[in-house]
């Protein structure tokens, strides 16, 4: 009956917003068991901010010892004592400017030192600004590109020779976004870059596969955090429209990428090599679909007739 069906809608209301509000906060500390990652060393580019200090806490609460690297040799020691302080686990702060190929390799001396080669290496440094391409300048094009594609292979490539030469496997994860794959205006230099560091890492994920290194990438949608907000959404204005498009009605929380790549960079993942994963909340497919637009659009219960609704229809 009628009535049945509205209680049953009702009661599932009820049981999605329980699990909303009480169960979701519970699954966001760390998802592999402690110690999943004990006696393993993991290598984090910009691990001292965003995106990269979430996932070096996350391997560090789960027994890494890390290695966290970037430009700004202060903010790295205090992220660095920080997470330490947290997890009870070594983190070690080594400055590198990656758009450097000799700062590279000092960078990863440094760190056969410290800890040995690494078991897990995460290009995660990154640079990026709003601009119209019709104003770009080749020095705001080689700002990026010199630090998302060159950064990214220069560690990549040093690792990975030192890495055979010691023949020892290791995991090998790129961050980079859904414009990688779309391409994106107003962003074109991280766009082109970032399609550079996939390809990189899909052709060496066949290449060297066969030394025991895997290749995996994340491409993340909208994830808040302070410096990538501030930067390219000083305003806000454009969250709120972000927020709008996402099919799950929210933005990506750190916690989340950061217990995706520890999955991805892990042992339980072996098999896994050469996959590119879409992590936005489903975000790509619903700016893809031509049709999506007309969640604004709804079919009363009452009748067949379509009712425009002023709101998001959940």
């Amino acid at each position: 009956s009628f009535d049945w069906l509205l209680r049953s809608m009702f009661l599932r209301v009820l049981i999605n917003l329980f699990c909303v509000l009480v169960m979701v906060p519970q699954l966001l500390g760390v998802m592999l068991p402690i110690g999943a990652f004990n006696n393993k060393v993991a290598f984090i580019t910009g691990g001292g901010t965003g995106l990269g200090r979430a996932m070096t806490n996350t391997l560090s609460q789960l027994g890494a010892q890390c290695v966290i690297a970037s430009r700004k040799l202060d903010v790295l020691q205090q992220a660095a004592k920080e997470i330490s302080s947290q997890t009870g686990n070594k983190v070690h702060a080594v400055q590198c400017d990656i758009r450097d190929p000799e700062a590279v390799s000092c960078c990863v001396d440094q760190m056969e030192t410290l800890t040995g080669l690494p078991d897990v290496i995460i290009n995660n440094a990154a640079g990026n600004f709003v601009c119209p391409s019709a104003h770009l300048s080749p020095n705001a094009w080689k700002s990026i590109t010199d630090i998302v594609l060159n950064g990214t292979a220069f560690v990549t490539l040093e690792l990975g020779k030192r890495l055979i030469q010691n023949q020892k496997g290791a995991s090998f994860l790129a961050i980079t976004t859904i414009y990688a794959e779309s391409g994106s205006g107003f962003v074109v230099p991280s766009a082109s870059a970032k399609a550079g560091v996939e390809a990189l890492y899909k052709s060496l994920a066949g290449e060297w596969g066969r030394y025991g290194h895997r290749f995996n990438i994340i491409q993340p949608g909208p994830i808040k955090t302070k410096g990538a907000f501030s930067r390219l959404d000083p305003t806000g204005e454009f969250e709120k429209l972000m927020i709008n498009r996402m099919p799950v009605g929210r933005l990506g929380k750190p916690a989340e990428i950061a217990n995706l790549a520890a999955y991805l960079s892990s042992d339980f993942a072996t098999w896994m090599s050469g996959a590119v994963i879409r992590f936005d909340g489903g975000e790509y497919v619903f700016m893809a679909g031509e049709f999506n637009h007309l969640q604004d659009v709804s079919v009363s219960l009452k009748s067949s007739e379509p009712q425009i609704n002023t709101g998001r229809v959940r």
